[in-house]
């Protein structure tokens, strides 16, 4: 059994602790360690945009840059620039007049 514990924030302070019990036959049938189940939560909620990299590294218990790391193995981009990310950049420079 692992006990995975959230930091519940409000604006950006840490004011409590959320525990998840994941009972072992969970974590058996997962395959996992329990370190790499860590992980795998928290790749998929910095993926999701629900985590940053420092609290994702916190809950994966790994420095920031292990966690960078990690993202780089597993081809997850550390930043979600999209199309409108792009189209703002281009309205934003042809404003500037630098295009």
């Amino acid at each position: 059994m692992i006990i995975l514990s959230l930091p519940e924030t409000v604006n950006n302070i840490v004011q409590s602790a959320m525990s998840i019990i994941i009972s072992d036959e969970i974590l058996q049938a997962s395959q996992l360690t329990p370190e790499e189940f860590y992980q795998e939560i928290a790749l998929y909620l910095f993926q999701t945009g629900r985590l940053t990299v420092g609290y994702a590294s916190q809950l994966a218990q790994i420095s920031p840059n292990a966690f960078r790391q990690l993202l780089k193995q597993r081809a997850i981009p550390l930043y979600n620039y999209d199309v409108e990310d792009f189209e703002l950049d281009l309205k934003n420079l042809k404003e500037l007049g630098r295009l």
